[in-house]
């Protein structure tokens, strides 16, 4: 080995054992950030209770039960919440919300659930789109949509099966359509100020057939209108701040 390759490999250490240390540093000192969402401490648990609401529009909601499998596989102080909404027409939208705790990896990226419940997302009509709100005041509320689709079969037949989803990740005081930008906040956060923020994911779905898709979309934006306000913390009014504190001071713990 040369003198040149040799000084680069020190200085690769030196950068990699340097990293690893300001990295350990970061963990031992970081405190758990506030949730954006409502939630409630849940007795002799590390989880919370997700406080989605129980009426959207006329749209009344029902408990959708997590599968137990599934949550042995997340970290123990993971909260989720899944709520279907139904109409009086019948019409259903189903809503998720995912809360980490001190573990970041409660939350991955939605193409996994979507490709793995046998959707197939169509990428030339997927996009990144700003939904306006009006409460609790006016903003746009960044959100990504994916339009999928999958084959089932019904009256002896094959028919294709479209679905609209729209999802976004809200932390204390920051809200993002963005995997990568949501993972570069946290790391940023972490490093600049000891906090790793407490991110949710929340996820609205609804199926529909080929050619309304434009109508689900609009269905949709009218209820994330309407639902946000009444579960979502950020941004919020000036006292935003306080309720944030208010809901979620039971749940900030140290993380070590």
């Amino acid at each position: 080995m040369n003198k040149q390759k040799l000084i680069v490999l020190v200085a690769a250490l030196a950068l990699i054992g340097g990293t690893g240390g300001i990295l350990a540093r970061a963990r031992t000192h970081q405190r758990l950030g506030l949730p954006g969402i409502k939630t409630a401490p849940i007795p002799g648990s590390p989880r919370l209770e997700i406080q989605l609401p129980e009426l959207v529009l006329d749209y009344k909601a029902k408990v959708l039960p997590v599968d137990t499998n599934f949550m042995l596989f997340m970290p123990q102080d993971t909260s989720i919440a899944q709520r279907m909404y139904t109409n009086a027409d019948g019409y259903p939208i189903q809503m998720n919300a995912v809360l980490m705790g001190t573990d970041r990896t409660s939350i991955h990226k939605p193409e996994f659930c979507l490709t793995g419940a046998g959707w197939t997302i169509d990428d030339s009509k997927s996009a990144t789109m700003a939904i306006p709100m009006e409460r609790p005041q006016p903003y746009a509320l960044p959100v990504r949509r994916f339009i999928v689709k999958r084959e089932v079969e019904g009256n002896n037949q094959q028919r294709t099966l479209y679905g609209i989803y729209m999802f976004w990740f809200v932390a204390d005081n920051q809200l993002s359509a963005s995997h990568w930008e949501r993972n570069w906040s946290m790391a940023r956060q972490v490093m600049t100020t000891g906090v790793l923020q407490r991110w949710a994911y929340i996820g609205c779905f609804a199926q529909c057939w080929p050619g309304q898709e434009d109508a689900t979309s609009e269905r949709l934006e009218k209820f994330i209108q309407a639902a946000v306000p009444q579960f979502q913390l950020v941004p919020g009014p000036r006292n935003a701040g306080s309720a944030v504190a208010q809901t979620a001071s039971t749940s900030s713990v140290d993380a070590h």
